[in-house]
């Protein structure tokens, strides 16, 4: 394949700013911005062998086409100056601003991440990751602009990174621009990655359309030609144009069993007026004159989609009976549903550009919101990729409230997922809802459209049985809770009652346990300031009554383990009388080489290998057999979970990943979850031993930042 290398250069850049952007002192930034990438790239080359600086070039030709700011526009041309130049941000700062470095430097963080495709948790995990990194929405934009350019000179890579960078477009980035109504990279994006992925279905569809066009374009004329007949006669200013699909749609449709000749909407044409009114009138009109497909009509101006997307959406039935999909919106609707979030500032008149785009991003950028608050619920990671998967990337219904607040809800919600979103406080008093007027049970099923009114006592609160009623995992997370802290004095019962049964069993004296010496070993063991604190953490399930009474009194037999083959299941794992026996690494605690393990007797499963500490063992009975690890087999990765607590607001997340990396332990996941005091990380990771991992706590206690590392037990 020939490859053409850009002839871009600053003027052409400025020639496409200035059709939006007029103001002096903006402009005179972003050249300002061109002349310190200049410097810094001089000299510098890229694979496909054009002079760098073509790429920020590009990167800030791809941001005018969506009408990005100033700003953003000065960030793209430095998005790689820090991370490949000698140039510090105090350097940057003094010639582009701190708001333009931030940018720079938030787009340099996301630059150190190696994302990774191997399964949907992993792709949903880096979505997070990249909407957490990025407080500002415009970092976001600015690396698909990047992430774009690379793809049109993909050529230039080995095809293994091609193949990467391509999953990585299709799967994390082309969804982003989606979910930012970024409608242009988005399409391009996947166009490009399935060119990579899929050659040959790529070239075929291509190929097809090409052959079909002629004709397809005749028959979008002439019904083109009808329809602005109609509309002239009654006096509609419009614009028409016809909309091409693009391959990858395509492609998706054929994949779900379509045949090319089934997808009617290749043939499409889309109506642009000047009022929201106009748009009814124009869909009235043609209506009336074209039968339209049963279920196929959609008003997204009445309920715009969380990205910002409004139109109306109609197939009728048009010229000797084809079926087009023709799309009607305002001028400014159409600009947002192609450039999305990025230009919708300057649509907001005698506004400050960047301003108006924050105030745009608050208000409805739902996707994001949707995210942030799942990563502050302090979930699992089993729940937190569910509720992205079902709750933020699925079809949601739209409920209102009896004053017309609009309510984003997952599909299947109940009016008590509504009255928690409005606020927890309200959630936890309710007693009832009004659906539509009429009341119905808290576990009614709502529906789009719904105007729900709640009913709330304020001495009321939250039944056990809501947790099996919400739909929402961020919702059913708050309730838990809610139980979870009214009771502390049941959990610091249970506790007591589990602490002294197993020193009964062990036949030691309960007062004489925990006599003030004893005592003293514990608290600086566990690190808490009273038995009641004891108490509740082997209540609560953080630690089994056995961890706590193995500090004062360890009672182990010595068994001399028989080394045997394993045949199935975990070589590392030694087990002692036993061979060839299935053995599992328990999932609960976790445990890595080097920990002090012991095996449980499962039905139907092997042996289930513990920590010694795992309060999962107090739950068990006295199935257990003695383990060691096998000091042959060093090359086994295990999964741990880590605990991090900081006493910053800031976000850390690329330095604890970088700190990992260095160490050679492979981060799985990572998300934070707001505290009062600071951020707490939970970090899915893998390692080889305990002392690697004990190198990567001392690592992370260096930074002044983090006040605690612990290993999580479930």
């Amino acid at each position: 394949m020939a490859h053409t290398k850009d002839t871009i250069t600053f003027d052409d850049v400025l020639k496409c700013v200035k059709t939006y952007i007029t103001d002096k002192e903006e402009l005179s930034n972003i050249k300002r911005a061109y002349s310190l990438a200049e410097k810094k790239h001089n000299g510098q080359y890229r694979k496909s062998g054009e002079a760098y600086i073509i790429h920020p070039l590009n990167v800030a030709k791809i941001l005018t086409e969506i009408h990005a700011d100033s700003e953003t526009l000065q960030a793209g041309l430095l998005h790689d100056v820090l991370e490949d130049c000698d140039c510090t941000e105090e350097e940057m700062e003094e010639v582009v601003g701190r708001v333009v470095t931030n940018l720079v430097d938030g787009v340099t963080k996301l630059a150190k991440l190696h994302f990774s495709t191997e399964n949907e948790y992993l792709i949903e995990y880096y979505k997070k990751i990249i909407v957490g990194m990025s407080e500002d929405v415009r970092v976001i934009i600015v690396k698909l602009a990047d992430r774009l350019h690379n793809m049109r000179t993909l050529w230039a890579l080995p095809r293994e990174k091609q193949i990467k960078k391509a999953n990585e477009s299709m799967e994390i980035l082309a969804p982003l621009a989606h979910h930012l109504g970024i409608h242009k990279i988005k399409s391009e994006l996947e166009d490009l990655a399935l060119r990579y992925l899929k050659p040959d279905i790529f070239y075929d569809i291509a190929e097809k359309l090409n052959k079909t066009k002629l004709e397809r374009d005749n028959t979008v004329f002439l019904m083109m030609d009808e329809v602005k007949n109609i509309l002239t006669e009654h006096n509609i200013n419009f614009e028409m144009k016809g909309r091409s699909k693009s391959i990858y749609s395509i492609y998706n449709k054929l994949d779900k069993g379509k045949k090319f000749s089934e997808i009617y909407d290749l043939l499409a044409m889309r109506i642009l007026v000047s009022t929201k009114q106009e748009c009814y009138l124009a869909l009235g009109l043609i209506h009336a004159k074209y039968r339209p497909m049963p279920r196929r009509f959609k008003d997204y101006i009445a309920m715009p989609k969380p990205n910002m997307y409004q139109s109306l959406h109609t197939t009728v039935f048009g010229i000797d009976g084809l079926l087009f999909e023709i799309q009607i919106r305002t001028h400014e609707m159409d600009a947002i549903a192609e450039n999305g979030v990025a230009s919708h500032w300057s649509y907001k008149e005698n506004k400050d550009g960047a301003v108006s785009l924050q105030t745009a991003t608050e208000q409805k950028l739902q996707f994001f919101k949707s995210i942030i608050d799942l990563s502050n619920d302090g979930m699992s990671s089993e729940d937190f990729v569910n509720s992205v998967k079902n709750e933020v990337l699925n079809n949601n219904i739209y409920c209102f409230t009896p004053k017309g607040d609009v309510i984003e809800l997952p599909t299947g919600a109940t009016p008590l997922d509504f009255a928690y979103k409005i606020h927890t406080r309200v959630g936890e008093t309710t007693v009832g809802a009004l659906v539509n007027n009429s009341i119905q049970p808290l576990d009614y099923e709502l529906q789009d459209n719904d105007i729900v009114k709640i009913i709330t006592n304020k001495s009321s609160s939250p039944s056990k049985e809501w947790v099996n009623i919400v739909k929402s995992t961020a919702v059913r997370n708050k309730i838990k809770g809610y139980f979870t802290r009214s009771e502390r004095d049941i959990y610091v019962e249970r506790g007591r009652d589990l602490l002294e049964k197993e020193l009964r069993k062990r036949k030691l004296a309960i007062n004489g346990f925990f006599s003030e010496e004893n005592c003293k070993r514990i608290f600086k063991e566990f690190k808490v300031g009273s038995l009641e604190e004891i108490y509740l953490e082997v209540g609560n399930g953080k630690n089994a009554p056995n961890s706590v009474i193995n500090i004062i009194d360890k009672q182990k037999e010595e068994v001399i383990p028989k080394k045997v083959t394993i045949t199935k299941g975990d070589a590392s794992i030694i087990v002692s009388g036993l061979s060839k026996v299935k053995v599992n690494i328990a999932n609960c605690c976790n445990p890595v080489y080097g920990d002090e393990v012991i095996g449980y007797i499962t039905k139907g499963n092997g042996i289930s290998i513990h920590r010694t500490t795992c309060h999962n063992l107090s739950m068990l009975d006295n199935r257990m057999v003695e383990v060691k690890w096998n000091d042959n087999s060093n090359n086994t990765k295990y999964l741990s979970m880590l605990l991090i607590y900081s006493n910053s607001l800031e976000n850390h997340i690329a330095d604890i990943v970088g700190k990992a990396s260095k160490i050679g332990i492979s981060i799985d996941s990572i998300y934070n979850m707001y505290q009062s005091d600071g951020l707490e990380y939970n970090v899915s990771c893998y390692v080889t031993s305990i002392k690697q991992l004990d190198k990567m706590f001392l690592e992370l206690k260096k930074e002044s930042y983090i006040t605690e590392v612990e290993r999580l037990i479930r």
